[in-house]
């Protein structure tokens, strides 16, 4: 087989594995076929060096073009994993295989546009503005996908600039709201308000409420709406309890836990609604001996957000004992505003609702200590050995800014972080953060007296996977993530006050024909 034959079988099996949404395999064949040519290019300059003296100067100019005759191929290949990276939201890994593309061949436009959605998606606003308008004068602006994030791009940072600018402050969202006058909205649900905009419901959220909630949001295929003024209680009562919470929740099931039978662990869920309830019909509701912790990205993405988060708080108000949440990278307003999560709350509900929530997701823990001995984050461990549980214990929310967390530190890697196999750490494929091998976590765990971590934010096949010595676990439970992966989600499972654990998988349960991101008017290509 010529090296021709061989470059094009890897490029088509690619393509067909990227049709199928199988971006792992597309990942692996595109690679193949970067090898094959980079490797003939590599034998080209050897050959190159060694008989340079006894060719020809006509013959050493073949060898010079033979050398270069395959950047065009390498540019198309480097650029077709780039875009497999992206859908697997490796933006770092993107970013890098669009560089080289275009190191390849500096006008292959696709490149710069995927390298922009990249950047647009991990928030380098400037980066991708920079790349978009390169690319439309390559193209002559005609191009509609580039114009229109070009013209996305361009107005946040518009917002950006206005804004500090006039120095905004803003004073919390859940100080306008005018319950006074709301009775043309009036809901069933009555509350208590406190200061600064703080509010207790005192009746009508009860098992039967969230029922009934549950039966009006599957009404319709798109979910039917709750009360409004129901909407902004939920949120508003569940912030008040999220606020006194600490950045990082330690529990006992000697002590908060007592006589609690199971603590189910959940990973991503990512709006993905049908599949939450499934969830608690399968391994039991939340009750007084059975408390659940979601592991942050229970929005964004699914197009069933809204109806997750609504369902999770209500749970969270009625029993704010027995249901934790943390945060992760999705609860953040850079990540809704790119992958749904705002779309669908200004389509269902208004903008205020969003605002709302973020405000919400501002308070939630960042992570959560059980017995003293496992410790639960969305994204993972930290890029300075010198942080400890001690360490998190002084997180504090002062340091927040309402509806983003920092942009570096303790924060930012508790919600982006990712293993590696390989032993000490590394620059993150997802263009944030970092990754962190086996040592790393061995050593944290024996430093703080841990027995696991558990973390989610990245798919599995299973839905879960032990790592590192089996001393980590990634859970993640959003089976056939994006109706696109054929995964498996799972659950993690604290039994026997805690001493027992237990991973179980489970499939995805049908729903209702509404594509992931719905209600997101500019996708680019996510």
């Amino acid at each position: 087989m010529d090296i021709e034959q061989a470059y094009n079988e890897h490029k088509t099996a690619g393509n067909n594995a990227f049709k199928k949404a199988d971006y792992v395999l597309a990942v692996e064949e595109y690679s193949k076929g970067i090898e094959i040519l980079e490797n003939e290019n590599e034998e080209t300059e050897i050959v190159e060096n060694i008989n340079k003296i006894e060719i020809i100067n006509e013959n050493l100019e073949d060898i010079s073009k033979h050398s270069k005759k395959h950047a065009h191929a390498l540019a198309i290949l480097y650029s077709n994993r780039a875009q497999a990276q992206l859908k697997q939201e490796n933006y770092g890994s993107a970013i890098s295989d669009c560089t080289i593309s275009l190191e390849h061949d500096n006008e292959f436009v696709k490149s710069l546009y995927r390298r922009a959605v990249a950047s647009y998606a991990i928030r380098d606003l400037t980066a991708a503005l920079k790349d978009c308008k390169t690319a439309r004068s390559m193209t002559g602006g005609d191009d509609i996908k580039i114009k229109k994030l070009t013209n996305e791009i361009s107005m946040e940072l518009k917002k950006i600039k206005f804004e500090q600018a006039i120095e905004i402050v803003e004073k919390s969202i859940f100080t306008t709201i005018d319950w006074d006058n709301a009775q043309q909205e009036k809901g069933e649900l009555i509350i208590n308000r406190g200061e600064n905009g703080d509010i207790e419901i005192v009746d009508g959220l009860n098992e039967d409420y969230i029922s009934r909630m549950i039966k009006k949001f599957k009404e319709t295929d798109e979910g039917g709406l709750i009360n409004k003024m129901d909407a902004f209680a939920i949120i508003n009562a569940a912030n008040t309890l999220f606020k006194n919470e600490r950045l990082l929740v330690e529990i006992n099931f000697n002590r908060e836990l007592k006589g609690v039978k199971e603590l189910t662990i959940c990973g991503d869920t990512h709006g993905q609604f049908y599949d939450v309830l499934n969830i608690f019909e399968k391994f039991g509701k939340v009750s007084d001996d059975h408390v659940y912790l979601f592991n942050g990205d229970f929005v964004d993405r699914g197009s069933w957000g809204c109806e997750v988060a609504f369902l999770l708080y209500s749970l969270k108000v009625l029993n704010p004992n027995k249901i934790f949440i943390n945060r992760g990278n999705h609860e953040t307003d850079d990540m809704n505003s790119v992958y749904g999560f705002r779309d669908e709350c200004k389509y269902k509900y208004g903008d205020k609702i969003f605002k709302c929530f973020s405000e919400s997701f501002s308070n939630l823990s960042y992570c959560t200590l059980i017995n003293e001995e496992i410790l639960v984050m969305h994204g993972g461990l930290f890029s300075d050995d010198s942080i400890g549980i001690k360490e998190l214990r002084k997180l504090d929310y002062s340091r927040q800014v309402q509806g983003q967390p920092p942009k570096n530190g303790i924060e930012m890697e508790l919600l982006w972080t990712d293993p590696q196999s390989e032993n000490g750490r590394s620059l993150s494929k997802r263009g944030i953060g970092l990754q962190f091998g086996p040592d790393i976590t061995k050593a944290f765990i024996e430093r703080n007296n841990l027995k696991y971590i558990i973390r989610s934010h990245e798919v599995r096949q299973k839905g879960y996977e032990w790592e590192h010595y089996d001393k980590l676990c990634t859970v993640f439970s959003a089976p056939n993530y994006c109706d696109s992966q054929g995964n498996l989600g799972a659950v993690v499972r604290l039994l026997n006050e805690g001493n027992e654990i237990k991973c179980e998988s489970f499939s995805a349960v049908p729903h209702p024909n509404i594509p992931p991101m719905k209600y997101t008017k500019n996708q680019f290509g996510f």
